[in-house]
């Protein structure tokens, strides 16, 4: 049976790249019409934002008529009556104007935020759902830096950038249409200096996107190298590595600066070309107006009236140019964001999933299975392997490093699909059941335990959000983790720092098995649990260790060969496959490579069966 291949990013489902890869560059603003589809929930919200931009982008418009009003009724008449309807007219629609200015601010700055949240919840919802492979090519800090940097600058624009771009937009095509009602000649001057203007924002803004994409893409960088180093800060220290790595997050951080340097000079230099040519050619068409009023062909109002607009005109090009490039910068951020939208995870629940046996019995059947990691496509890491393992037996599997041990524990949890042959739990194909039930039937004890920032209380409680307190206590006791939390200064509610630093080696481990046990799970996985531990903490860890084993099928890494001689079974691997079976005095006399192992780990040739007569007596 032919399987699907594992990484959605090595296959580059989605169309992720790795970080540091040649990554697509924005090519135009459309980019945003994607994220601008999270708005439709809101579409009330929406008319109203719009509502109250055309209402004060028109009140803006009418100000023109009153100056007009102003200068001709008032001024031009001499009529007391006539100023006092044009202030009150300004009045009026500076009133309109400040009432329309709140209702459009609060309602896209709401519309900003809730997207921008919308947006970072379906992408870290993406995020979690993708496969082990995307994590092997993708660093954590890339994808920080899209959940915050590029969703910040998201919202900005929404918040703020788009409408101004909107309103002054209204105003400007609002404003060309009340110059050609107020005098056509003029009318005519500003459009033919239109395109002398639009010319250098499209030249100008190719290269500003192009730069824009670039400099998200080194802000990421710094993330991802700071976040590297920082998790692994210890060994930094040990190694005296600081000087190389400020060296090194120097050049990160002198990279960005040049992109933004660079970004920001054409965007100076955008504007300011803008403006210089607006307002020029505003001066020139001035001096034509101005004759034309002293000709008699236009009145002193219309004149005022038109440079308003034009100037009004002026104003919202100059800020749409400038707007333009924020515009361009999102455009960059949603391209990035999209990508991880877009990513397809390479296990997918089957469209008509295969329910799994209830109650759950713990039977593995694992047949000629072969697979190959997506990194390493042409060395298989299992080759035609089989294993049957009943309910509640214990299985070790030995062997030297890189014989595939940790390669099956990957299979069973379905992180990766085989090229070939299929897995069953509880006669089940794992790949026609719904990969979070499959799950639910496994606890994993790994090597080197995950300690989450939380409590205690939180991290046991971690294998079953659900259980009460009564129950994270039990398990805590199975575990013989309870004296322990008891002994913290907050007991079970004590934080544990960040990756569980308060805490020791061999309390991390059994914080972990009484995560397992809370689970209660019908398959057990031990990545040799207690290799890193001293003796004493090693004989705690084992006694949490055999209570959680009781009842369960479990299945063992096993490094240390003196932790698995009391298994039902104990398979050999090498190269991908299992190459003997049997129990410990039967592979010390069967299996030269086991025999060799054995001796390599005992103190002295011959202790190994020694020990196995000890440990069956």
């Amino acid at each position: 049976m032919e399987r699907s291949k594992g990484s959605g990013v090595a296959r580059g489902s989605g169309g992720f790249v790795r970080p540091g890869a040649d990554r697509p560059k924005g090519r135009d603003i459309k980019a945003l019409r994607k994220a601008m589809a999270f708005l439709r929930p809101y579409t009330g919200r929406v008319v109203l934002a719009l509502l109250a931009l055309t209402i004060t982008a028109s009140a803006v418009l009418g100000l023109g008529q009153g100056l007009r009003g102003l200068v001709d009724g008032g001024f031009g008449s001499g009529d007391p009556a006539a100023l006092d309807r044009a202030l009150e007219l300004l009045l009026g629609l500076s009133l309109v104007m400040a009432i329309g200015t709140y209702c459009r601010f609060y309602l896209v700055t709401w519309l900003g935020e809730r997207v921008v949240a919308d947006l970072r919840n379906a992408v870290f919802d993406r995020v979690l759902r993708m496969d082990p492979g995307f994590f092997e090519v993708t660093k954590t800090g890339e994808i920080l830096s899209r959940l915050t940097t590029d969703t910040t600058l998201l919202q900005s624009v929404i918040g703020s950038s788009a409408s101004m771009a909107l309103r002054n937009a209204l105003i400007l095509v609002g404003g060309l249409a009340m110059m050609a009602v107020t005098n056509l000649k003029l009318t005519g001057l500003v459009l033919l200096v239109v395109p002398v203007v639009v010319v250098p924002i499209l030249l100008i803004g190719r290269r500003v996107r192009t730069l824009s994409r670039d400099s998200q893409d080194r802000v990421a960088d710094i993330g991802a190298y700071a976040e590297e180093n920082l998790n692994a800060i210890r060994t930094v220290q040990a190694f005296t590595h600081e000087a190389e790595d400020r060296r090194r997050f120097g050049g990160e951080v002198g990279n960005a600066f040049d992109t933004a340097i660079r970004r920001t000079r054409l965007r100076g230099a955008l504007s300011a070309i803008v403006i210089l040519l607006v307002f020029a050619s505003i001066g020139v068409i001035l001096w034509v107006g101005g004759n034309d009023v002293l000709s008699g062909t236009i009145t002193g109002g219309q004149l005022a009236a038109f440079v308003f607009y034009a100037t009004t005109v002026a104003f919202s090009v100059g800020i749409i140019s400038e707007v333009y490039g924020e515009l361009l910068r999102a455009a960059g951020a949603t391209e990035r964001l999209i990508e991880l939208l877009e990513a397809e995870p390479a296990i997918k629940p089957p469209v008509r999933p295969v329910a799994l046996p209830e109650p759950a019995q713990g039977r593995l059947t694992m047949e000629s299975v072969t697979f190959r990691y997506p990194s390493r496509p042409d060395l298989p890491a299992l080759n035609d392997f089989t294993l049957s393992v009943e309910p509640g037996e214990t299985v070790a599997l030995v062997g030297p490093s890189g014989a595939g041990k940790s390669t099956v524990f990957q299979l069973l949890l379905r992180f990766y699909d085989p090229q070939s042959g299929r897995i069953l739990v509880d006669g089940v194909d794992i790949a026609e059941a719904e990969p979070e039930a499959l799950r639910r039937r496994f606890a994993l004890v790994p090597q080197d335990p995950v300690i989450f920032g939380a409590s205690g209380s939180e991290n046991i409680r971690y294998g079953r959000p659900d259980a009460d307190d009564a129950a994270v206590v039990a398990a805590a006791k199975d575990a013989v983790a309870h004296d322990f939390l008891e002994s913290l200064p907050q007991g079970y509610e004590t934080f544990l720092g960040e990756k569980g630093t308060r805490l020791s080696g061999g309390q991390r481990q059994r914080l972990s098995i009484a995560r397992a046990v809370l689970r209660d799970p019908s398959i057990l996985l031990l990545d040799e649990a207690t290799s890193a531990l001293d003796s004493e903490n090693e004989r705690l860890v084992q006694i949490g260790l055999e209570r959680l084993m009781t009842g369960r099928t479990t299945l063992i890494i096993a490094h240390r060969l003196a932790t698995v001689v009391n298994a039902d079974r104990i398979a050999v691997m090498d190269q991908g496959r299992i190459v003997a079976t049997g129990t410990h005095a039967e592979l010390i006399d069967s299996s030269p490579l086991y025999a060799r192992l054995a001796e390599l780990q005992f103190s002295q040739p011959g202790m190994a069966s020694v020990s196995a007569r000890t440990v069956n007596e």
